[in-house]
């Protein structure tokens, strides 16, 4: 079992095995791999992960919980939502955002449910009003900073339906500027100018019946 982590583009594996996705990484000499868990080590890793020469970590420890809640004691964490929507045609709906394509999804509020996060946010920055929450999909790590803050931000997804024919308003003070539904035959084009979490969530969701 692993856990990834983006920063940038780039990604961390916290892993408590070395399974047939990670062993081939770690022996590349742009992959950096730790297998000892300290202050130290913990300290290194944010740090190389940082680096333009390093495009990828492997932090192995034999206990994954552990190794995790050391690694994010080092950042602000930050808990969201968001949704992958599917129309009557599965069709994925993307926004626009930042000059690149994404997914709605926002912060949880006090007292809010991850449901409801979700929910609410794909109404608010797409303006769809009738939607169904089908089940959980997939969950996504990715750091920023904010500020003199190096924040980690956990994002719950969730896949939704929702029919094409309803009317759909970008929320244009979320910087959102478009809002398509994507044809399954042009969605590789979408995935080269998104982020790489949403590639994962738009994956995860193909692999589906």
């Amino acid at each position: 079992m692993h856990i990834k982590i983006f920063f940038n583009d780039k990604p961390l594996f916290l892993c408590d095995a070395i399974d047939d996705v990670l062993q081939p990484l770690i022996h590349l000499e742009d992959v950096i791999f730790m297998d000892e868990l300290n202050a130290h080590t913990i300290k290194t890793i944010i740090h190389e992960m940082q680096q333009p020469s390093v495009h990828a970590g492997v932090f192995y420890h034999k206990d994954l919980s552990a190794l995790k809640k050391d690694l994010f004691k080092k950042f602000t964490l930050i808990c969201a939502a968001g949704g992958l929507i599917l129309n009557e045609k599965k069709e994925p709906l993307l926004i626009f955002r930042r000059k690149k394509w994404d997914l709605p999804k926002g912060k949880l509020d006090k007292g809010e449910s991850l449901e409801e996060c979700a929910i609410r946010e794909v109404m608010e920055e797409t303006g769809l009003q009738k939607l169904k929450l089908t089940r959980f999909l997939t969950l996504t790590y990715h750091t920023y900073h904010e500020g003199t803050r190096f924040i980690l931000k956990e994002t719950h997804w969730f896949l939704m339906k929702a029919s094409s024919t309803q009317k759909m308003k970008p929320q244009t003070e979320e910087e959102i500027n478009e809002i398509r539904w994507a044809k399954m035959s042009e969605l590789p084009v979408y995935m080269m100018n998104t982020y790489p979490s949403v590639v994962d969530v738009l994956k995860t969701a193909l692999k589906l019946d």
